[in-house]
């Protein structure tokens, strides 16, 4: 199964460029064209593609220059030269200047599309190795927990009682409400403490790359696999996996999810060897699960097994009596970090604490952090804050209801959340995915999906 990818195709041929752009998108990647260098590094600005297509005579520039420009901007991405004039010197000069690959035009879409998915498969094989970086032992990270709250301190006791056993524990709750720390707490405060913790990011893999990061696969067992590779679950053995955003799983890795929990036991991808491993599995989602059961998109099976103790933690806006505490917090965090010696004033604080904060603890956070940076003086006013607290008038939002009009539903919140988002990142949505806690290719879904339920809706954020 091969991976779709965001692409950019950088061609000054319209003829070629339209072809080649409608077969990769029947191929099932979403691409974006460029006619020129100039385009293709302001297409940069508000995108992430995986791979970039580039010719490498372009009418403003060489292809070698824009090469050089995009691994500057944007060094995580993988380039495929394209060119009907190359030669042996140009490839290595090509190779040595950044590029992934080198192709001669016209190039056979099915080779190119084998070079593509061995982009893709390098780009996951680095997420891995930051996994893996992410998987030493985490500090006990109980001093970070701020609040004082019925609902807060609920949650410390869930985590004392089941950290020291070895139950499965599903950690439910909206973007940035903090579902790693308080999977970080209960592994430092487990007897698994000294061996691996690991965080799988279920959503940001497509599934054949998924199912390979959780079990490994063996050489040939795809394309692009030319080397055996362990997975996740035996780099952890002995420690503690945590499965990220589990509701974004398909079905039929849920079924390989489910036989370890049940055996401890699974296979490589292209393998008949079963591998028996001990792992504790904690699970986090900001999605329904008891309703996707209700729907068919999650199976009952593995919901029961994954949510042995379940821990909710409360949106901010459910324990508002622990907002100042959590501002002093960070605020002190903030002037340790950057040798600051700064404080909040009065007016400032109003206004954070009548903010609903959608983004909950995560959005304080980085509020408070640009507030600091921005401050000149010893002491943060209303001026300070991002655009969305400095607003006086809650109707200037366009989130003010009047008395009688209905409540706008949760999607319609997390909509214009994201449309805020975008507007302080300026449609960068790497930059935006960061600051809403999500995986990039998690945030293309939502946009996605919004479109086709709004099809006249402004894709201001595409080029």
């Amino acid at each position: 199964m091969t991976s779709s990818a965001l692409l950019l195709l950088v061609d000054d041929d319209p003829a070629y460029r339209r072809v080649l752009g409608n077969e990769l998108r029947r191929s099932g990647h979403e691409v974006i064209v460029a006619e020129s260098g100039a385009e293709a590094l302001a297409a940069l600005t508000t995108n992430q593609p995986e791979v970039v297509l580039l010719d490498l005579q372009l009418p403003d520039m060489s292809g070698l220059d824009v090469l050089r420009a995009i691994r500057e901007q944007q060094p995580e991405g993988d380039v495929i030269m394209l060119t009907g004039h190359g030669t042996i010197d140009t490839a290595i000069e090509a190779i040595r200047a950044g590029a992934f690959d080198y192709l001669s035009k016209p190039c056979p879409l099915d080779e190119l599309d084998v070079r593509i998915q061995r982009a893709l498969e390098r780009q996951a094989l680095r997420k891995r190795a930051n996994l893996l970086e992410r998987g030493l032992t985490p500090p006990d990270l109980g001093r970070a927990f701020v609040g004082e709250s019925p609902a807060f301190t609920h949650v410390l006791d869930l985590v004392t009682r089941v950290a020291p056993t070895d139950s499965s524990v599903l950690i439910t709750g909206e973007t940035g409400t903090g579902k790693e720390m308080v999977a970080k707490l209960i592994h430092a405060r487990s007897l698994r403490r000294q061996r691996p913790f690991v965080v799988v990011e279920c959503a940001a893999l497509q599934e054949t790359l998924l199912q390979s990061e959780l079990f490994g696969h063996e050489r040939g067992a795809f394309t692009g696999a030319d080397r055996a590779k362990p997975g996740l679950f035996e780099v952890a053995d002995g420690g503690t996996v945590l499965l990220d955003e589990i509701g974004e799983v398909s079905l039929a890795t849920q079924v390989l999810l489910l036989r370890v929990l049940d055996t401890s036991t699974f296979r490589r991808v292209g393998s008949t060897t079963e591998i028996h491993v001990d792992v504790r599995v904690l699970a986090a989602t900001n999605r329904d699960l008891g309703a996707m059961v209700s729907q068919g998109l999650f199976r009952e099976d593995l919901y029961y097994r994954l949510s042995t103790i379940s821990i909710p933690l409360p949106p901010l806006r459910e324990r508002p009596a622990d907002l100042d505490l959590l501002v002093a917090h960070f605020v002190g965090v903030m002037n340790e970090r950057f040798g600051f010696s700064k404080h909040i004033g009065a007016a400032a604080l109003e206004r954070l604490l009548a903010h609903d904060w959608p983004g909950n603890v995560r959005e304080l956070r980085h509020a408070i952090e640009a507030a600091l940076i921005v401050c000149a003086g010893p002491e943060i006013q209303p001026e300070h804050l991002p655009a969305a607290l400095r607003r006086t008038d809650p109707a200037a939002t366009g989130e003010a209801t009047q008395p009688g009009q209905p409540l706008p539903t949760l999607e319609a919140l997390e909509h214009a959340h994201i449309d805020r988002v975008l507007r302080v990142t300026r449609n960068h949505r790497g930059q935006a995915a960061k600051m809403l806690g999500i995986s990039e290719r998690n945030l293309y879904r939502k946009l996605r999906e919004r479109q086709m339920s709004t099809p006249d809706a402004d894709d201001a954020g595409r080029t």
